[in-house]
């Protein structure tokens, strides 16, 4: 015997969805975003505003930034801050907590790049690039830990790249940079665990950027896009989606881990690539 059953239709009154606001994934959470003044921080700090989030853009580039933070209104401001000075970091987090409350999100994006052979990278060039790259995460991480605890935990983003989980030629200040952030992330992430707070790590691949502008980086960065699986250069937006939701609660039983966002850079070149240089060869 067949039994039909008719579902029932529920409506759900008008007064019912109105009555309850949206919540949004930051809502009054305090947010620092180093290197936020343009490129993929700028992008970070548009994408965490529009989640609820108040947003400290820290950057050395004052004029960008300043005009960054009146462009996205009352929850945003700007601290300068170089992210290799312990005294900016101290400034930087006090002036999140003084405008905004304690910090619950860290996401550590200053970086910058320099390409040469390693027997030409002159020894300063090492030293800035491991300084502003990893140094300053460091200190970036040790500064808000206070911060977070009082808050109640937190999450703090690295961004690394897709140079941290493998080699480039030409680039090794920035790979051991970016290979040292993982490490960095996943000690870190050991030692804060107890305090609820997460640290994790992304790994762009090629990503539009004014870092990836310049002549030498524009030319290596699309000839790496060429032979991707996924043969572009990603939006920053992109990236910026998925740091939103490895610092939300979305991903709260994620830490020590690497999130990669790199096209497809890992995988390999791309199979009909290989096959036609492998016959123009």
């Amino acid at each position: 015997m067949s039994v039909f059953v008719v579902p029932r239709t529920i409506q759900v009154s008008d007064a019912t969805s109105n009555d309850k606001p949206h919540m949004k994934r930051f809502d009054n959470r305090t947010v620092i975003i180093t290197g936020g003044a343009r490129g993929m921080g700028a992008s970070h700090a548009r994408g965490f505003i529009a989640e609820g989030a108040n947003v400290v853009i820290a950057d050395v580039l004052e004029q960008e930034g300043r005009t960054l933070a009146e462009e996205l209104g009352d929850h945003a401001i700007f601290s300068r801050l170089d992210v290799t000075s312990e005294e900016d970091w101290a400034a930087t987090v006090a002036a999140a907590e003084k405008a905004f409350g304690p910090v619950s999100v860290l996401i550590n994006n200053a970086g910058i790049v320099r390409f040469a052979p390693i027997e030409k990278t002159e020894l300063a060039i090492w030293h800035q690039v491991l300084e502003i790259n990893l140094t300053g995460s460091y200190l970036g991480i040790r500064a808000v830990v206070s911060s977070m605890r009082k808050a109640g935990g937190g999450a703090i983003v690295n961004i690394s790249s897709a140079g941290g989980m493998m080699a480039y030629p030409n680039n090794a200040a920035y790979v051991a940079s970016k290979w040292g952030a993982r490490g960095l992330t996943k000690t870190a992430a050991l030692e804060l665990g107890r305090d609820n707070i997460r640290v994790n790590s992304v790994h762009p691949g090629p990503v539009r950027t004014p870092m990836t502008a310049g002549p030498d980086a524009a030319a290596a960065v699309a000839a790496e896009a060429r032979h991707l699986a996924i043969p572009r250069v990603a939006e920053p937006d992109e990236i910026t989606r998925l740091v939103l939701f490895v610092a939300s609660d979305e991903a709260a039983f994620s830490t020590g881990s690497e999130f990669i966002a790199d096209g497809g850079v890992l995988l390999g070149p791309a199979l009909q690539h290989a096959r036609a240089e492998a016959a123009a060869a």
